[in-house]
């Protein structure tokens, strides 16, 4: 069975923003909305594939990330390893590179359902977070 490490990135705005793009119509779980990232290539560490494919996706350059969870997702034809990064400090301004729609969403509004599954226990931890921090 395929596995696929994969480096995602979480761009938080100060105004507690995220931003994300949508899955190319050709692709693996194609409509759904997405943190950026991809996959991690022989010889890199999850750290420097996020920089390679956040450059790559929407032309920023991180300053600083901070891992936040690893996870482990299995589909009927892959094992993913998905590697979440927080990203708070990066220079340039993120936009979809590859002209994929792009948009910010208020931490505490992200929607499980709007992305893929794996992303599951991600999305549940932000809007928990989201929520303790306007408590």
């Amino acid at each position: 069975m395929k596995h696929l490490n994969i480096a995602v990135g979480i761009i938080r705005n100060p105004q507690q923003e995220i931003f994300i793009t949508r899955r190319a119509a050709d692709s693996h779980m194609a409509g759904f909305w997405e943190f950026p990232g991809g996959k991690v290539e022989q010889g890199e560490t999850p750290e420097q594939a996020l920089c390679r494919e956040l450059q790559e996706e929407t032309g920023i350059n991180l300053q600083q990330v901070q891992l936040l969870d690893v996870l482990e997702h299995r589909f009927t034809d892959r094992i993913v390893t998905l590697n979440f990064y927080l990203v708070e400090s990066w220079a340039g301004q993120p936009y979809g590179r590859e002209g994929q729609p792009m948009r910010w969403v208020k931490q505490a509004d992200l929607r499980e359902e709007e992305f893929p599954e794996a992303n599951a226990n991600i999305i549940r931890l932000l809007v928990a977070q989201a929520n303790a921090v306007d408590d």
